[in-house]
């Protein structure tokens, strides 16, 4: 089965079209900004570009970062064809336009021209025991990625102990380091454990979650919902110009961890989540947010 046009699709609508709830998000903070504001006026000016990306099928932003793939996929299909036909669906989703040209040789400097490369898209393959595939797309934006930060406990500086208090002092930090270099508002990413690499795979994966959706976990529930007011208390604003709204959430994941390690890894997403997601079953294809 060829799903490499798919995938094009996914491609095309994750880096045009912003959630209904990643949007809702940036309306309410629209509202609690001060009427004439820099920070509304910011607010309001990033809604309208989103819209004009929806209706013209072109991208959200100039970065159109780096391609971050969830796949699930049954025995049925095979994870070599699966990764041959996405990578052809990036060249041409590139060549389309509907991505820029992003992916750099680390030594040469040199643009491979089309988003492929070394690691360049990210895969994470998982096999299940369902019989649909599910491709989970998230593109993640280099300033962003600049300002993501990793934290190891007990740290001192900031008096966080191996807690989920040590946690939010972390991300705390994270954010007011950045101030407005990551694009703010941001969606704001934790994983808390794992090891130096999978701690932002965590973290990443977190921010795949509907803005709206409470962890299952009532601690962690608790943890975002503080973070989130603690965030807006920095009056950073968007943009860093000033403001009530620096962050539109905060989503939190974990993992197992060794006990000589706790890791905080926070990954910052500008207010351009994007995410998109194909499911294809054995009737049909269906995207969602």
């Amino acid at each position: 089965m060829d799903l490499t046009e798919v995938f094009v699709e996914l491609t095309r609508r994750c880096a045009t079209d912003l959630a209904p709830d990643v949007c809702g998000a940036i309306q309410a903070a629209v509202e609690r900004e001060v009427e004439g504001s820099t920070a509304r006026s910011t607010l309001e000016a990033i809604l309208a570009n989103v819209e004009v990306a929806r209706t013209t099928s072109t991208p959200i932003c100039q970065d159109t970062g780096t391609p971050v793939l969830w796949v699930s996929y049954p025995s049925r299909f095979s994870q070599l064809e699966l990764e041959h036909q996405m990578l052809a669906a990036i060249r041409k989703a590139s060549a389309l336009s509907y991505l820029r040209p992003n992916a750099v040789d680390a030594v040469s400097g040199k643009n491979s021209g089309d988003n492929t490369g070394i690691l360049f898209p990210t895969f994470h393959f998982h096999q299940w025991e369902r019989r649909e595939l599910q491709v989970e797309m998230m593109l993640k934006g280099g300033g962003s990625e600049n300002v993501s930060i990793q934290y190891s406990l007990p740290d001192s500086s900031l008096k966080a102990g191996r807690n989920l208090e040590g946690v939010r002092r972390c991300v705390v930090d994270a954010v007011f380091r950045a101030q407005g270099q990551g694009c703010a508002p941001g969606f704001i990413g934790v994983g808390i454990g794992a090891n130096r690499d999978t701690g932002y795979e965590v973290a990443k994966r977190a921010l795949m979650r509907p803005a709206d959706h409470e962890h299952p976990n009532p601690d962690l529930a608790a943890l975002e919902r503080r973070l989130l007011e603690d965030l807006n208390q920095l009056e950073i604003g968007p943009m860093g110009f000033g403001g009530r709204t620096t962050a539109l959430g905060v989503k939190v994941g974990f993992a197992h961890r060794l006990p000589a390690c706790y890791f905080v890894s926070v990954a910052y997403t500008c207010w351009a989540l994007r995410r998109n997601t194909v499911i294809v079953s054995d009737s049909e294809v269906s995207y969602d947010y």
